[in-house]
């Protein structure tokens, strides 16, 4: 969709090998940020686990494609349209799996 040289420009790049490893990093971090406090969260239910990453997912789309992005570039927020709505369904498949992944790893533990 031509997102990752976007995303490299945020550290002054207009490589996609450097943006999806800068979105890789966020996404690390976004990541660790749901696991670690929320860790309580997640140790209920595999569907529960999986309906707090999916609602993660769909709150870091608002927050980081939706508004800190087109923010940061200088693009208007809040702009729906197809590539949107695909970056949506990657954000919900990622927090969908961040969840069950992160309830499973808790509960070793």
């Amino acid at each position: 969709m031509g997102m990752l040289p976007m995303i490299a420009s945020m550290v002054g790049s207009t490589s996609a090998a450097v943006g999806f490893i800068v979105h890789l990093v966020i996404s690390v971090l976004i990541g660790l940020a749901l696991a670690v406090p929320g860790a309580g969260l997640l140790t209920g239910s595999l569907v529960r686990s999986a309906i707090i990453g999916v609602a993660y997912g769909a709150l870091w789309w608002m927050l980081g494609s939706q508004l800190i992005m087109p923010a940061m570039m200088g693009m208007p927020v809040l702009a729906i349209d197809g590539a949107s709505l695909m970056s949506l369904m990657g954000h919900i498949i990622y927090g969908l799996i961040l969840g069950l992944v992160a309830a499973l790893i808790i509960r070793r533990r």
